[in-house]
C-alpha cells in the first residue's frame, strides 16, 4: 500500500483550504496536518452546520482528489456501504453455463470480483489513485455498523468472505463526522485523530462571510455576525449554523439590503431559524429594543 504524500506545513494547508472557500483556525489546520502526516482517519465532532462536511470537501478540492461520500442514516448496512453481489449478472452467468455439469467450477466463478458491486467504502480502497473518503453523520448508525469500519480504519483493508482480504492501493484520506447525537465507540475513536469544531468566533465568522461575499460592506458583515452571535446565545431549539448565516447574507444581498433592519430580521426568521418557537423569541427580542 502506498502512503499519501505529506504536506508541507499546517500553514500551507490553511492557505490552500482558504483558496477553496474554507476558512480554518490554527487548531483545525494543525490537526488536519497531523492526520495527513500520519495517514490517520480524522473524526470530527461538533454542532450541525459548523463546517465539518465542508472541511472534507475543501480538502478534496485543494488536494485534487476525488471525494467519495457515504451519507449515514438509520438502518445503513454493508450492502449499501461496502459491497453487494450483482445477483442478476450471476443468474445470467449460471443460465449461460447451465449445460455444464461442473457446478463447483460455476459456483467458484460467480463469487469473483467481476460480479462484485463496490459501494463507497470498498471504492475508497480500490481506487487507482488517492481519494478522500467522507463518512458523514456516523452517529446516525448503530454500533454494529461502526464495528464494520474498524478493519478499514485500522488496516486499510476489507475482508469479503467469498473472496478474501482486499487491501488498499492507497490509504484514503478519511473524514468521519458526527453531530454527537450518540457517543461513538472507544474502539473507533482509538483509530482516529480527534477534532471538535464549534461555532466560530466573531472574527472568524466575519472572515468566512467576507470570503464567500467579497463585495459585502465590512460594516454590514460585522453587524450580521454580531446579530447571529447574539442569536446563538438565546434559548433556541436550534441555533443558526454557519451555513445559515451565509444563507441570510445571500438573502439580504439579493433583496438589496445594506443594514440589519426589520426587513432583514424578517429574512432571518426564514433563513437563520427553522422552528416557530425560535422565530417568536427572535421577534420578541427585536421588538423589545434590547437587541443589537
Amino acid at each position: 500500500m502506498k502512503r499519501r504524500p505529506d504536506t508541507g506545513s499546517p500553514g500551507e494547508l490553511a492557505e490552500g483550504l482558504s483558496r477553496h472557500g474554507y476558512i480554518c483556525d490554527e487548531n483545525i489546520a494543525n490537526v488536519l496536518f497531523m492526520a495527513e502526516k500520519l495517514a490517520k482517519p480524522l473524526l470530527i465532532e461538533g454542532p450541525a452546520g459548523v463546517g465539518k462536511t465542508e472541511l472534507a470537501r475543501a480538502y478534496s478540492d485543494f488536494r485534487g482528489r476525488r471525494l467519495i461520500r457515504l451519507q449515514c442514516y438509520e438502518g445503513l448496512d454493508e450492502t449499501r456501504a461496502i459491497y453487494e453481489w450483482n445477483y442478476k449478472k450471476q443468474l445470467l452467468y449460471i443460465q449461460a453455463e447451465k449445460e455444464s455439469s461442473n457446478w463447483q467450477a460455476i459456483e467458484g466463478d460467480i463469487f469473483t470480483q467481476q460480479f462484485l458491486l463496490a459501494r463507497p467504502l470498498l471504492n475508497s480502497i480500490t481506487a487507482p489513485e488517492p481519494v478522500v473518503l467522507l463518512v458523514d453523520e456516523l452517529d446516525k448508525v448503530d454500533q454494529e455498523f461502526e464495528a464494520m469500519l474498524l478493519e478499514l480504519l485500522g488496516d486499510w483493508q476489507i475482508t469479503i468472505p467469498e473472496i478474501g482480504t482486499i487491501r488498499a492501493k492507497y490509504a484514503p484520506a478519511v473524514f468521519l463526522t458526527s453531530n454527537r447525537s450518540r457517543e461513538l465507540s472507544e474502539a473507533l475513536k482509538r483509530r482516529c485523530l480527534y477534532l471538535y469544531i464549534d461555532y466560530p468566533s466573531p472574527e472568524r465568522e466575519k472572515e468566512i462571510v467576507i470570503n464567500r461575499f467579497p463585495d459585502i460592506e465590512r460594516e454590514l458583515a460585522a453587524r450580521v455576525v454580531q446579530f447571529v452571535q447574539k442569536l446563538r446565545s438565546l434559548d433556541l431549539r436550534k441555533a443558526p449554523s454557519i451555513a445559515e448565516t451565509l444563507d441570510w447574507v445571500a438573502a439580504m444581498l439579493a433583496s438589496g439590503l445594506d443594514q440589519v433592519d426589520r426587513t432583514a430580521v424578517d429574512l432571518a426568521a426564514s433563513t437563520l431559524l427553522k422552528h416557530h418557537r425560535d422565530t417568536e423569541i427572535l421577534f420578541e427580542k427585536f421588538r423589545s429594543g434590547r437587541w443589537i
